[in-house]
């Protein structure tokens, strides 16, 4: 993820600056485009999350899966609010980075919810995370896995 992120600070749910070269190195990484006002994307978190909270902390060890939340909320304070409310400790780029604009171009976003599942080079495993997560739960990890050339031992 070095490629997509070089240069820029990500940031935790609680706001602290989050080195993403360290955060997402050697996973499999879920570009998360969504806001808090779209209600099919109000929807979709709660399964992101419970999906995401499964892989990482009730398997062992846990999965290489980070998800990197890209907001499309009206200002900061109700990305901060949609965050706190219903995402799960995951990573979000700053509401007032411009780059939000150059990913939404690099993956062609034109509609959120969207989940895109990449591999460390940004390369696109599948941009049809949230239908994959709907339709078959934990084991389209593994398909993920499979595609993102990371070599790790993992087993759901």
């Amino acid at each position: 993820m070095v490629d997509v992120f070089s240069g820029r600070l990500l940031m935790s749910k609680d706001g602290r600056s989050v080195d993403p070269e360290e955060a997402l190195q050697n996973k499999v990484v879920g570009l998360y485009f969504s806001a808090g006002w779209c209600s099919p994307c109000r929807d979709f978190t709660p399964v992101l999350c419970d999906f995401y909270t499964e892989l990482l902390e009730e398997t062992q060890p846990p999965a290489p899966f980070e998800v990197v939340f890209i907001s499309s909320d009206h200002s900061a304070e109700d990305m901060a609010g949609y965050m706190h409310a219903m995402h799960g400790d995951w990573l979000a780029l700053p509401f007032h980075d411009p780059y939000k604009h150059d990913l939404k171009k690099k993956y062609n976003i034109t509609a959120i919810p969207k989940l895109v599942i990449v591999k460390q080079t940004g390369e696109v495993i599948t941009d049809k995370g949230r239908k994959q997560i709907r339709d078959k739960g934990l084991s389209c990890f593994r398909n993920w896995l499979e595609g993102a050339d990371i070599f790790q031992h993992f087993s759901s």
